[in-house]
């Protein structure tokens, strides 16, 4: 009894000492929350950008908040920038959806053509006889004549290049629309577009014999895994700065 006295009160106290620094922490991520409009000082033209608010509230429970951006418009191309907005977007308030139309941000078409051929790539590794060829050899019946056969043809190879070409340009443009980058970000966007996928072509699918639906759901899976990764981790990496540009008062 003195023992389960001793824990709730062990409980209770941390519990009191910990609810402080949650609680500053929380009103220092709602306070920088948002994104905000504020006028870049390297050319003057009105931007919209975001405080990384789960970094500042977490560097900010013990001493002061680490502030720092963790999106604009013009980035990727400036994101190596001095963040020199970053005074005025903390006195700005978090805009409202319409406020400020930014367009969507551009698709860079390394990251997406490394993408697809990763997710290419790996579907040629994933039903090579390293693999789960054999699988679906016993599975439909094939000879290892028939096999090298389709091996030999072009059409399957440019089809499946095809699809992860679309696939790979799908993932991006959601990222774009969403004005978003990130691995994070990547693979969600990914796994809700070969979720979408799945939906539609789950009638085909369906059809085929249950090891071989398996082998194939796992292989897209980590397809859309391996593509959203690369496409999000990679947007702002693989781009080169466009030259900075310095205004001038009149």
């Amino acid at each position: 009894m003195l023992f389960l006295l001793g824990l709730l009160l062990f409980l209770v106290i941390t519990f009191l000492i910990l609810l402080s620094p949650a609680l500053w922490g929380r009103e220092i991520y709602n306070r920088c929350s948002g994104s905000r409009i504020g006028i870049c000082p390297e050319n003057q033209q009105q931007v919209a950008v975001s405080i990384d608010a789960l970094h500042a509230a977490t560097t900010g429970i013990q001493e002061h908040p680490d502030l720092r951006l963790e999106d604009c418009t013009r980035w990727p191309e400036r994101s190596k920038c001095d963040q020199a907005c970053l005074p005025q977007a903390l006195r700005a308030e978090p805009y409202t959806l319409g406020e400020l139309n930014t367009g969507t941000k551009r698709i860079y078409h390394l990251p997406v053509l490394l993408a697809a051929f990763a997710a290419w790539y790996l579907g040629a590794v994933w039903h090579s006889h390293y693999l789960f060829r054999g699988r679906w050899m016993e599975t439909l019946g094939l000879t290892a004549a028939q096999v090298k056969q389709l091996v030999l043809w072009y059409s399957p190879h440019l089809l499946s290049v095809a699809i992860c070409l679309l696939f790979a340009y799908g993932v991006a443009w959601l990222l774009a629309i969403s004005n978003r980058r990130g691995i994070y970000r990547g693979i969600l966007m990914s796994l809700l577009l070969w979720g979408a996928v799945t939906v539609a072509t789950w009638a085909g699918l369906a059809a085929l014999p249950h090891d071989l639906l398996m082998i194939e759901a796992s292989y897209t899976a980590l397809a859309a895994l391996l593509v959203g990764a690369i496409i999000g981790g990679l947007t702002d990496k693989l781009v080169l700065p466009l030259p900075m540009t310095h205004s001038t008062s009149s």
